[in-house]
């Protein structure tokens, strides 16, 4: 190594340590932060029904930990009650081909939902989430297709879990 390179090595690192000292300085000023747990408005929910989503949902708010869940049946004691009305599946041809067999399908899944009071003072007026999928279509594996289809199923059950903790958080006051 020569001299030049040699004195080349310590400006380098130098230059190194600078740029990589603005960049973590730049991140702190932009406002970055992790996502915390979900602060709510109540302390006690009451969630009634016994489906796949209500049950990630329940697991969801659990993990949490901040909010206490209360039984159907003991709901009038809860700050607040989230009601399921309705949780439907849907399939829809996207595409077929020239035969006019099956190609493309479009799986859609669509949760209904609101949050009251015990008193009935509505926090949350019925809302509709929904979440879509397009899954391609071979009839000679329709069997590994309908496992394909609950499995995006499941995934979109998982994001409306997401989704209805966050619109349950947005809630500021009882």
């Amino acid at each position: 190594m020569n001299n030049r390179n040699a004195s080349l090595l310590p400006r380098r690192s130098f230059l190194m340590g600078v740029a990589a000292a603005g960049a973590s300085l730049g991140l702190a000023g932009c406002g970055f932060e992790l996502r915390k747990a979900p602060v709510f408005a109540f302390k006690t929910l009451s969630v009634s029904g016994n489906s796949e989503l209500i049950n990630r949902l329940r697991r969801e708010m659990r993990a949490a930990g901040t909010v206490t869940l209360v039984p159907a049946a003991e709901a009038q004691t809860a700050d607040a009650i989230l009601e399921i009305l309705g949780e439907n599946r849907d399939r829809f041809v996207i595409s077929t081909n020239s035969s006019g067999l099956l190609r493309e399908l479009q799986l859609q899944l669509r949760v209904r939902f609101s949050l009251r009071t015990p008193g009935g003072k509505v926090l949350l007026a019925p809302t509709e989430v929904s979440q879509t999928r397009d899954l391609s279509f071979n009839e000679t594996n329709a069997l590994a297709k309908e496992g394909e289809a609950e499995l995006l199923y499941r995934d979109m059950q998982a994001d409306i879990a997401q989704q209805l903790m966050r619109r349950l958080a947005a809630v500021k006051e009882l």
